[in-house]
């Protein structure tokens, strides 16, 4: 499905930005995956090529909130493929604290990663794009986008912003062919969610309709399906992909 796509993926070392990256690859794509750590890129590439050795697959690990560091490592990602056909903006990070809890800084270090370092992403990519004609541009929202969540107010918060900016972008860089949607996931099955009690996952099992948890194969499915010519006329959308849990 994504046969020839040179494809950059954010956050692409594990849980939902590793299945990404694998379901990319078995669909014929090239990806490069940006991750925080070299230690945890270089593990995930090399993990990848076991599975497969045939797969063009490499990684780097730029700082996403500097944006001269973002526009570097996209450079030299067209220097040496000649275009970006497919960016997905996975990284991020989560929190769940009161706001009376907030520590100095830590609401700006969410929005930080979970927006500015998008915004640097796209602006680096967006020209390249236009230069070729048209690409595709993927977020990761979240279903508290939609929904919000008790605690933690920075997380939907950075969310709400996510979902905001796809739906302007769509509609700024359609004339230039470029998609812009983003994945809204609900409780998925990560490193995370694996390490929490059964007498915790139980009852968050028990709202979700489908009477299961997402597995990271389930979103990145859904990243498939828009990064690919089955939805080359579907953009500015925010695809709910959490069993139906809404809150």
């Amino acid at each position: 499905m994504l046969k020839g796509k040179i494809a950059v993926v954010t956050g692409g070392t594990r849980g939902i930005g590793y299945a990404i990256v694998k379901k990319y690859l078995e669909n014929g794509a090239k990806v490069v995956l940006f991750g925080s750590k070299e230690e945890t890129v270089v593990k995930a590439v090399t993990q990848l090529k076991d599975i497969n050795p045939d797969w063009e697959v490499s990684g780097m690990f730029p700082s996403l909130t500097d944006a001269t560091d973002v526009r570097n490592a996209m450079k030299s990602i067209v220097d040496k493929y000649g275009k970006v056909d497919i960016l997905v903006n996975n990284a991020g990070i989560s929190q769940s604290a009161p706001i009376l809890d907030y520590k100095p800084g830590e609401f700006d270090k969410i929005m930080n990663l979970n927006v500015t370092a998008l915004f640097n992403t796209i602006q680096a990519t967006v020209g390249y794009m236009k230069e070729q004609g048209g690409g595709c541009i993927l977020n990761t929202s979240s279903m508290v986008s939609i929904s919000g969540q008790s605690a933690g107010v920075g997380y939907p918060t950075s969310k709400f912003a996510v979902n905001g900016m796809t739906i302007s972008l769509a509609r700024e860089l359609g004339p230039m062919h470029i998609r812009v949607n983003a994945v809204a996931p609900g409780i998925t099955n990560t490193d995370m969610v694996a390490s929490l009690p059964s007498d915790v996952i139980a009852p968050m099992i028990a709202k979700i309709p489908l009477r299961r948890i997402g597995e990271p194969e389930d979103i990145a499915n859904a990243f498939l399906f828009l990064a690919s010519d089955m939805a080359s006329y579907v953009t500015g959308e925010i695809l709910s992909v959490d069993g139906a849990m809404r809150s």
